[in-house]
């Protein structure tokens, strides 16, 4: 096989439970979800980051960045995406808007 040797990537144990839910529960996000399963099967088989990222059809980059997030800031900066700068958006409600 071509590429980088995998580094051992460990899932700590309360994390894959908490990962494992939230792939059986079907309220999740798309979003949590893919990165729920790309933690969860890293740890698992130990994969190369090619076959793995072909296997969740994501590019090698997400996987590396994913897994990197999670090691170095833990499951929540892995799972979700931080908060934006800026002003929120403003909805509009009732009658249309006049120009």
């Amino acid at each position: 096989m071509h590429g980088r040797k995998p580094e051992k990537f460990e899932l700590k144990a309360k994390d894959k439970a908490i990962v494992q839910k939230l792939l059986r529960d079907g309220q999740t996000p798309m979003r949590v979800a893919r990165r729920a399963q790309i933690l969860l099967r890293r740890a698992d088989r130990q994969q190369r980051i090619r076959s793995l990222s072909e296997k969740v059809e994501r590019n090698a980059a997400t996987i590396w960045r994913v897994c990197q997030r999670y090691a170095q800031s833990g499951l929540q900066a892995a799972l979700y995406d931080a908060a934006r700068s800026g002003r929120p958006s403003v909805f509009f409600q009732g009658a249309t808007q006049a120009d």
